[in-house]
């Protein structure tokens, strides 16, 4: 018995000797990274984050949550975009002209260059002489009282030859492929039949010449290297009582089309476009009117709008009516009594995002620059008008509320992106696009009260992101 205890004693401390052979802990699981798939830009309505690229880590996977989606389809596509931008008014020239040199290289760098820390503006939009954003009214052809010039032998751009044009130039040695529309606010003032700037109607036996003032406008600039992609009879057509204006009924636009502008391009063998109206969305029957018109049809190549009054759907209701003409939306202003956050949240959902999802092949604000006084203007032109930019004499500039309107847009969205579907979700507007080289780009607005977290779906997978109240957001992937 003894013998038999002693065996398994020394069995079960042979068992337990210390053996040679290291035992080795269980190897850790290296973790799966999680990469960022996806760039988000943000500016806030309360200004304590101004178009600034976030670090946050967005990254695709498909971890279902309760949170509302929207949902981008690059295969349903719709309009291709020009653009997005300002109104480069004489007054913008002038001020824009007064930074120093250096300053105003960085400037214009900052707004038309294609580094990152531009916000790379694709198109641009003229007054064709004057406009209310213009010291004093002019046009390019003006005569002493109760003279005429039939012949436009007196036609020059030398009003614009001192600020407007060598700036233009500036800007076409950094963007050459910039798009450029223009527009009149007045014809000269013996064309008309109140001999004023402000108001009065063209007078029909002027169509011929006027429509001849286009054709020179348009050559002449081609001959300092600045093409005009497209031009609009006349700015705001139902609104006389700026200063200069002119009034041009539906039926009155439709006639000089037809019979003089229309030929006269033909004639001249002028590329530029023909875009109707330029003024409210509350008017689309004047828009219609005119396309309604088969002998003024063929000359046009679409529509122009303004939000002063409306709603953006208007534009689809033209571009349903015509869906072979395109659709623009050229003006809107921000105002000096207006808040940042307020304009923030209306103008992006409006302009930039409401006129995209209504087939809009641009977006643009207003005026691109004034001084801190709100001028240039004309006598009785807009003293409340809120430049993107504020000149501050030489050596500084401000960027306001206009500009990051347009940057969360122009900096990301190139000419020649398309846009494609996207669902709304509640307050969460928003828009996207495919740009040239591939990229997706989503711009979202949060018109509501509370942050909201959400999901951006794409080819199955999503990222879970959240957009502060009354916040702006592009998404780039």
């Amino acid at each position: 018995m003894k013998f038999l205890l002693l065996a398994a004693l020394t069995s079960l401390l042979l068992n337990c000797a210390p053996s040679n052979d290291i035992v080795k802990p269980a190897p850790i699981p290296t973790p799966i990274p999680i990469t960022n798939d996806m760039d988000f830009w943000l500016t806030k309505g309360d200004q304590s984050v101004m178009l600034q690229k976030q670090t946050a880590v967005l990254g695709f996977g498909t971890t279902y949550n309760m949170y509302s989606n929207i949902e981008v389809d690059d295969a349903q596509t719709f309009q291709t975009v020009n653009g997005f931008g300002y109104t480069l008014t004489g007054g913008s020239a002038q001020v824009i002209n007064q930074l120093s040199a250096t300053k105003k290289q960085a400037l214009l760098q900052e707004l038309f260059g294609s580094g990152d820390t531009s916000i790379a503006i694709s198109y641009l939009r003229l007054s064709i002489g004057a406009s209310d954003l213009n010291e004093m009214p002019f046009t390019y052809d003006d005569m002493p009282s109760g003279q005429t010039d039939l012949n436009l032998t007196s036609f020059s751009l030398a009003p614009d030859m001192t600020n407007l044009i060598p700036l233009l130039k500036e800007i076409l040695l950094i963007n050459p492929n910039i798009k450029i529309m223009a527009a009149p606010w007045s014809p000269p003032v013996w064309m008309k039949d109140n001999n004023s700037t402000i108001g009065g109607s063209l007078q029909p036996q002027y169509y011929g010449v006027y429509a001849q003032y286009f054709v020179k406008y348009i050559q002449k600039m081609k001959d300092l290297g600045i093409t005009i992609d497209a031009i609009t009879p006349q700015n705001e057509p139902l609104n006389p009582g700026n200063n200069p204006s002119l009034l041009m009924t539906a039926t009155q636009q439709a006639e000089f089309i037809k019979t003089n502008l229309g030929p006269a391009f033909q004639s001249a063998n002028s590329t530029a476009k023909i875009v109707i109206y330029d003024h409210n969305c509350d008017k689309p029957e004047y828009p219609l009117a005119i396309l309604n018109d088969a002998a003024a049809l063929p000359y046009i190549d679409g529509s122009a709008f303004h939000l002063y009054a409306g709603d953006i759907s208007a534009l689809s209701t033209v571009h349903n009516a015509f869906p072979t003409k395109s659709v623009y939306f050229t003006e809107q202003w921000t105002s000096s009594t207006g808040s940042f956050s307020g304009d923030l949240k209306w103008h992006s959902k409006n302009v930039v995002i409401g006129s995209m999802r209504n087939w809009s092949k641009n977006a643009l604000e207003w005026n691109l620059a004034n001084n801190a006084s709100f001028g240039p203007h004309t006598p009785g032109g807009c003293n409340q008008c809120k430049g993107a930019i504020t000149i501050n004499g030489s050596d500084s500039f401000d960027r306001n509320v206009g500009y990051y309107i347009i940057a969360h847009a122009s900096k990301f969205v190139p000419a020649g992106s398309i846009r494609i579907a996207s669902t709304v979700s509640g307050n969460l507007n928003n828009v996207a696009f495919k740009t040239p080289a591939g990229k997706i780009v989503l711009i979202v607005e949060n018109d509501g009260n509370i942050t909201e977290l959400f999901n951006i779906k794409f080819n199955g997978k999503w990222v879970t992101t959240s957009l502060d109240s009354g916040s702006v957001g592009t998404y780039i992937w």
